[in-house]
């Protein structure tokens, strides 16, 4: 019972921002694991692109703010993580669309 009334009381327990804002972040990693299953063609580099600064931004912070708020540094770890691979996705989708379309126009040309 001294553990649960420690943690409540800590500064990162349940009465603190820095223990509800990572879990509400969650929601962010969990979305971006959900769209994995998508098609790349429905993919915005542009807002990757933002969400991976994002992430590398608020992991700064998180190591930084004292106390460290290590919650909050591994979800936007996972974050960066998922929406680095999203945006690899992207960009190889990108790339096969261009060569389809060069093929296209060499097709015509001929």
């Amino acid at each position: 019972m001294e553990i649960l009334r420690k943690f409540w009381n800590s500064p990162v327990g349940p009465k603190t921002t820095h223990f509800w804002g990572p879990i509400t972040n969650w929601g962010i990693p969990i979305a971006a694991v959900v769209d994995t299953k998508k098609p790349s063609e429905l993919i915005s580099g542009k807002m990757t692109g933002v969400m991976c600064v994002y992430s590398a931004l608020f992991m700064r912070f998180a190591w930084m703010v004292q106390p460290r708020n290590y919650q909050l540094l591994v979800c936007h770890a996972a974050n960066e993580t998922i929406q680095l691979y999203q945006l690899s996705r992207w960009v190889n989708a990108q790339g096969q669309c261009n060569s389809r379309q060069k093929n296209e126009e060499v097709a015509k040309t001929e």
